[in-house]
């Protein structure tokens, strides 16, 4: 049977044809729908970890049993879970595990753009790199027969547009793989200082087995033509030098790319007068071509953008100067539109007073929320990565509480952020005597990356009822003195939080609780917050007196007549939150009747 999938619907079809019992992740632009596909499957046990790195962890414990696994995460998350994984390479598997990483040339959606094709260098396991679906199913299940054959984790590398493209792909049936017997055995799992330097040394013979068997793996492979140019690319960027080149030139597809096959690149190189070679990032193939002393002129990041996606028009750019021609338009009439919170989104509130705020800094983090760096806001002065809000925040309070600025910090995360790094960073302000405040943005869901369960709603990736961790109670464990649960929809509840610890000299915490306003909301949601977008609101036109305040809530359902110089509440879009109401000085916004 044929089916048009995604690359990631087609690798969770590929783990489930290779008899994958346990899959974990956690969710992330551009493999968050992996495990979103893979818990469809009865039988496979699927679960979000709170983090990579224990996601990651689930799956080697799995593997370590005897069951085969995956673990899959974008790109930054593999940093989260570096610690096991080099480890892990160095023990190797008893049954397989493959490792997915999403990487995202582009930055769509992340706050960096690394290149982890230089963790399988770095780590030394062996790499895949998928063009189309097809070949993410392919290759996933070649990957467990790789991994169990040559005793390693496999890392498959995937970027955006493999992930979110979709092409033809052709389905099997799944394959029994019966658990494998697990054997104590410290010798090999037990990575003690006198263990880890034996399994060293095996690394290295691994490797040396793993390249031999690159020079012959099926998914690398020259398609010759007449032409002595030669392309050398792997992943989505083979099909951008097809569409570039066509039969201009000849191709070495590289589809197994860590180790390279250097025997395989130097007699494709030597038949050719001039090699291209796309990559996107980092110049990981471009270095192996050239230390492998090929003879033949290489064009690769001398030419070629050393970030951003390989895009057939980059590359046309880039060595003819030749752009495409496109319907010419008057660019001035472009309106810029840069993302908004949600109408009803519980996030607003809370913004619009803590941006009106004089002499503080807002530690900002990972999710929905780093929106309020821009406008109407200006309410984030820093986002590194998942948790820091925390972490960074408290350092900066110890460099302000050292001078005479008596500037304070306010520090903001998510909910499924809080559970993912956001703890260790609670429990260090503690630790260490801070003076923040700091804000968990309580929205009931994972909001950001798609509406994923958390350890804080009370489902299971299958959406099974589970336990409902709560963050007030685990916070005061922690040891936080001072904390509070508010709706930030009440611009009055915010203020008296805010008002009332930013007194304190010692750490707080402001739990904001009100779900997402694109949620698919539980019977606990409807028990608990009982008027959840029961109503609209609307402008009491002979009231308004256009003084614009109401749009400094930045709500899209909100917009300003020119000709009537009214404000207009759009009722197809508002949600009846009230923020805009209690913004109102004129008391011209009111619930409809």
């Amino acid at each position: 049977m044929k089916q048009l999938m995604t690359g990631d619907e087609a690798v969770a079809r590929g783990a489930y044809e290779a008899g994958v019992r346990h899959a974990s992740a956690y969710p992330g632009t551009p493999s968050t729908e992996i495990l979103e596909n893979l818990s469809g499957y009865d039988e496979i046990e699927t679960e979000w970890g709170p983090n990579e790195k224990v996601a990651m962890e689930s799956a080697i414990g799995a593997a370590i049993a005897g069951a085969r696994s995956m673990v899959s995460m974008k790109h930054v998350g593999l940093n989260v879970a570096a610690d096991p994984l080099f480890t892990w390479s160095y023990m190797g598997v008893n049954a397989g595990n493959v490792i997915v990483t999403a990487d995202e040339p582009g930055m769509y959606s992340s706050q960096n753009e690394q290149d982890n094709r230089n963790y399988a260098k770095a780590a030394k396991l062996a790499m895949l790199e998928p063009s189309d679906s097809q070949e993410c199913l392919d290759m996933v299940k070649a990957a467990y027969t790789l991994s169990e054959s040559y005793d390693t984790p496999v890392l498959l590398r995937m970027t955006t547009r493999v992930c979110h493209s979709k092409s033809i792909v052709e389905l099997g049936e799944r394959e029994q793989v019966p658990l494998k017997e697990w054997v104590k055995n410290p010798a090999k799992y037990v990575c003690l200082p006198v263990i880890a330097r034996k399994l060293r040394v095996n690394l290295e013979d691994r490797m040396e087995n793993l390249a031999e068997y690159s020079e012959k793996s099926p998914f690398n492979r020259a398609e010759y033509t007449d032409s002595k140019v030669g392309v050398i690319a792997s992943g989505i960027c083979y099909f951008y030098g097809k569409e570039v080149f066509g039969e201009d030139a000849s191709y070495l597809k590289l589809g197994f790319t860590h180790p390279l096959p250097k025997k395989l690149i130097q007699d494709f190189c030597s038949r050719m007068e001039t090699v291209y070679i796309l990559e996107e990032n980092d110049p990981y193939i471009q270095e192996f071509v050239e230390r492998s002393g090929v003879s033949c002129k290489i064009v690769g990041k001398d030419t070629f953008p050393a970030y951003g996606e390989m895009t057939p028009d980059v590359i046309r750019k880039s060595i003819g100067g030749q752009e495409r021609k496109t319907i010419d338009f008057d660019r001035s009439k472009l309106i810029a539109r840069s993302p908004a919170f949600c109408a009803g989104c519980p996030h607003r509130g809370l913004f619009y007073r803590l941006g009106r705020r004089k002499n503080i800094m807002i530690s900002g983090d990972i999710g929905c929320y780093t929106l309020a760096a821009g406008k109407p806001f200006s309410a984030m002065d820093s986002t590194v990565c998942m948790g820091a809000s925390f972490s960074i925040g408290h350092g900066a309070q110890k460099i302000f509480n050292q001078g005479d600025t008596k500037r304070r910090v306010v520090t903001v995360l998510g909910d499924s952020t809080f559970f993912h790094t956001g703890i260790n960073s609670l429990i260090n302000t503690v630790y260490n005597q801070s003076n923040t405040v700091n804000i968990i943005l309580d929205n009931r869901i994972t909001g950001m990356t798609g509406h994923q369960d958390n350890p804080g709603t009370g489902f299971t990736a299958k959406g099974e009822p589970t336990t409902l961790i709560k963050i007030e109670e685990l916070v005061k464990a922690i040891g936080v003195r001072h904390v509070r649960v508010v709706n930030p929809n009440n611009l009055k509840e915010v203020d008296e939080a805010l008002d009332e610890f930013l007194a304190l000299d010692e750490p707080s915490v402001i739990i904001t609780r009100w779900p997402c306003a694109l949620k698919k909301f539980s019977q606990a949601d409807k028990d608990e917050f009982t008027d959840l977008f029961i109503s609209k609101n609307r402008v009491i036109e002979e009231k308004c007196v256009g003084c614009k305040l109401c749009l400094k809530a930045g709500c899209p359902a909100m917009s300003f007549d020119k000709d009537t110089k009214k404000a207009v509440i759009h009722r197809a879009q508002c949600l009846g939150c009230d923020v805009c109401a209690q913004i109102c000085k004129q008391d011209a916004i009111v619930k409809e009747d």
